[in-house]
């Protein structure tokens, strides 16, 4: 469960804000949707890998 404790003269939106924030890294809804449809084994690996280059090309490009 998440928490979030509003702070003294907080606006509501800087704590809805942190709020998403906190709830994006749990990775719930990343979760969610991974368990929506079956995916085989050897298509997740795949993925895994074309998303690992992506983020060294990133990487990569950066350093330039």
């Amino acid at each position: 469960m998440i928490v979030i404790n509003i702070k003294e003269n907080e606006s509501i939106d800087k704590a809805l804000k942190r709020f998403k924030k906190k709830f994006e890294k749990t990775g719930v809804l990343r979760e969610l949707r991974a368990r929506t449809a079956y995916e085989k084994p050897s298509v997740r690996d795949r993925n895994t890998r074309l998303r690992a280059i992506y983020r060294q090309a990133l990487q990569r490009q950066e350093m330039k």
